[in-house]
């Protein structure tokens, strides 16, 4: 069992009072005292209760951090960001992982407050998060990760996501496609700029030509194969991030066909794996670490100024990043 303050008090013969105050400096208690006790605390092996300690002052200096999906790397990066900037500040980072669980979420969201963290940040799962808002006590600011809500009365870091697609299809359509097909994942503002340049461009929106999957390699990989079955080859396919942008090109390659002779590729987020020699993705790039240190710098100001009620929205530009994936063909 863990040595508690009672049994340093007993061993010491005085008050649980005293040897409170003395292990938190107190000036009440004599320095002599203090160290006595101190001493004594350090060789049976004391080790003071965060959380315990969180209940009394309000202060445990711990954010919680949700993100849907470990594996893929885009999430690491941000977290990185979020981590240095909260260690920077005095803070440590619970990391939760609801890989695209609704209902994890939901627990990590409520473990997270019972465990007293004074805000948190959260990539949610999907575009309903009524039950983000709903469920955070209202004095734990919650701020969205790389997403941007429907709805205002929130905090959120994001990358402007629908200019990510319109420039990313402007760019395959100044190289000469119209047959470009669309494969993505839960978040759906991609979709409406990929819709929106291809009626810009009087080319007609073919539904057959979009899937929609998660954010994972292997849902990128069936949804590709299913397009290519199912379809007209395009000559296209704008990837709903880097991950789904891997399985395509799997699933092209197995085909019989080649990136990016046959079938130009792109994807969004810029993560490390997309300028490996073998892959050479072209992306849109998203400034991931510095997504995270922002969510940290609105939480602790947030944190700081609790009768603050205004809300923070940053959105940062995207860059299309141009490697081998593309290639110009003949209109």
């Amino acid at each position: 069992m863990s040595v508690t303050i009672k049994d340093i008090a007993k061993v010491a013969n005085v008050s649980y009072a005293t040897v409170s105050r003395a292990l938190s400096n107190h000036p009440e208690v004599s320095d002599k005292t203090k160290k006595r006790i101190q001493d004594l605390a350090k060789a049976m092996g004391y080790t003071p209760n965060a959380i315990a300690r969180g209940l009394v002052t309000k202060n445990t200096h711990t954010i919680g951090l949700i993100i849907p999906d470990i594996t893929n790397p885009f999430f690491p990066e941000v977290a990185q960001g979020i981590e240095d900037c909260a260690n920077r500040n005095g803070y440590q980072v619970f990391l939760c992982n609801s890989n695209w669980q609704l209902n994890k979420e939901k627990e990590y969201l409520k473990a997270l407050y019972e465990k007293r963290v004074e805000g948190i940040v959260i990539g949610p799962v999907s575009n309903d998060v009524s039950h983000l808002l709903d469920t955070v006590n209202k004095n734990v600011p919650l701020v969205f990760a790389a997403y941007k809500p429907q709805i205002e009365e929130c905090n959120y870091v994001a990358t402007d996501d629908y200019k990510s697609a319109v420039i990313a299809m402007e760019y395959l359509i100044k190289l000469g496609h119209r047959k470009i097909a669309f494969i993505g994942g839960q978040h759906k503002v991609r979709l409406n700029g990929y819709i929106d340049i291809l009626q810009k461009y009087n080319i007609p929106v073919m539904p057959s030509y979009i899937k929609y999957g998660q954010f994972k390699q292997e849902s990128g990989y069936q949804m590709a194969k299913e397009l290519l079955i199912e379809n007209e080859i395009p000559t296209a396919i704008l990837a709903g991030n880097d991950i789904i942008a891997l399985g395509v090109i799997q699933a092209i390659e197995e085909f019989g066909l080649s990136v990016p002779n046959n079938i130009s590729v792109v994807g969004f987020d810029d993560i490390s794996f997309a300028a490996l020699d073998k892959i050479q993705l072209t992306t849109v790039f998203q400034p991931k670490y510095k997504i995270g240190e922002l969510c940290v710098e609105i939480l602790l100001d947030k944190i700081k100024n609790p009768d603050n009620h205004k809300f923070v929205h940053k959105i940062l530009e995207p860059k299309l990043i141009i490697r081998k994936t593309c290639k110009g063909i003949s209109i």
